[in-house]
C-alpha cells in the first residue's frame, strides 16, 4: 500500500520509490496519472487499472500474482490508498488468504490539511465526498450535526459554494477552513466562521483545482442544542411529547417548557405524537 504525491512530486518518499521499483506489478486507479510519477524517477515497473468501475474483475487477478510468490504494489491516484478510493475489498482478500498486506506512508490530503488548518485534531472524523444531490447532501450534514469533533470533508470545487450553504445550515457557527491545491503552486487556506466563508463562495463562485473542506467542532451552545434533539429524537416516538418534555427536564434541568416546545418542533408533520 504505497502513498503517491497529492501534487508535489517530489513528496514522495524514497521507500515508496524502492517499492515501486522492486515489485512485479503495480495496481493504480489511472496508469495515466501513475505513469507520470514513474517516469519522472525512471522506474519502468509493468502497471494494470484498478479501480471502482474493474475492481471485481482485476481482484482475482492481482490475488492471482500474491499467490504466484509475486510482489504487487497498489497506488491511488494521489495520496493514500483506500482513503476514498476502493482498494479495502482487495486488502481485505489477501489477508485473509495469508499475504502480507505492508504499508509504505507517505502523503494525504487529509494530514496535510489538518496539520495547516488550525482548528482541533484531537479528535476528527474524515467524512469524504458528501452526496450530489441536495437533498441527500443536507441529510448527511444533519446526521453530523452532534459530532463533537473535527469534521473533514472531500468536495468537488464545482459544487462547492452550494455545499457550503448547505453546511452553513446544518452545521451553524462551526469554524471552517478550506483548503485547495495542498502542495501545489496556488495553494490557498481560507479561514473564517461558517456563514462568512459561505458568503465568499457565493460571491466568488466555485474556485479551481482540489479541495478539502475542514469543520471545528460546534460551539458549546450548539452542541448542547444538537444533544437535546438526540435525546428528544430517542424516546419521542414511543413515549410522545408529554412524557419526552417531563423525562428529560427531570434529567438535564432544563425548563420543561422548553423541552416541550422543542420536541412539538421536532415531531411536527409527524401526526398525533402523543402530546
Amino acid at each position: 500500500m504505497v502513498a503517491t504525491p497529492i501534487g508535489n512530486m517530489r513528496d514522495v518518499t524514497l521507500r515508496a520509490l524502492d517499492v515501486l521499483n522492486g515489485v512485479d506489478l503495480i495496481a493504480c486507479e489511472d496508469t495515466r496519472i501513475t505513469s507520470r510519477l514513474l517516469q519522472r524517477y525512471g522506474i519502468t515497473t509493468p502497471m494494470v487499472a484498478h479501480h471502482e468501475h474493474n475492481a471485481t474483475q482485476i481482484r482475482p487477478q492481482l490475488l492471482a500474482a500474491l499467490e504466484k510468490g509475486e510482489k504487487v504494489a497498489l497506488v491511488s491516484d494521489a495520496g493514500t490508498p483506500l482513503i476514498s478510493d476502493p482498494g479495502y475489498r482487495l486488502v481485505r482478500e489477501a489477508a485473509e488468504q495469508g499475504h502480507r498486506v505492508i504499508p509504505v506512508p507517505g502523503a494525504s490530503a487529509t494530514l496535510a490539511a489538518l496539520s495547516a488548518a488550525g482548528l482541533p485534531t484531537d479528535r476528527f472524523l474524515f467524512v469524504g465526498f458528501l452526496p450530489e444531490k441536495q437533498g441527500a447532501r443536507e441529510k448527511t450534514l444533519q446526521g453530523l450535526a452532534g459530532e463533537q469533533a473535527t469534521l473533514v470533508l472531500y468536495e468537488a470545487a464545482r459544487r462547492l459554494p452550494a455545499a457550503l450553504k448547505d453546511m452553513a445550515a446544518a452545521l451553524p457557527g462551526r469554524e471552517v477552513v478550506v483548503a485547495r491545491e495542498i502542495t501545489k503552486r496556488f495553494e490557498e487556506f481560507i479561514r473564517g466562521d461558517i456563514q462568512t466563508v459561505c458568503d465568499h463562495y457565493q460571491r466568488a463562485g466555485p474556485p479551481k483545482g482540489e479541495v478539502v473542506v475542514l469543520l471545528g467542532p460546534p460551539p458549546a451552545e450548539v452542541a448542547e442544542a444538537a444533544d437535546l434533539d438526540a435525546a428528544i429524537l430517542a424516546i419521542v416516538d414511543d413515549v410522545g411529547v408529554k412524557h419526552t418534555a417531563a423525562a428529560i427536564a427531570a434529567l438535564t434541568g432544563r425548563p420543561r417548557k422548553e423541552v416541550y416546545n422543542r420536541a412539538l418542533a421536532l415531531t411536527k408533520g409527524k401526526g398525533d405524537a402523543g402530546a
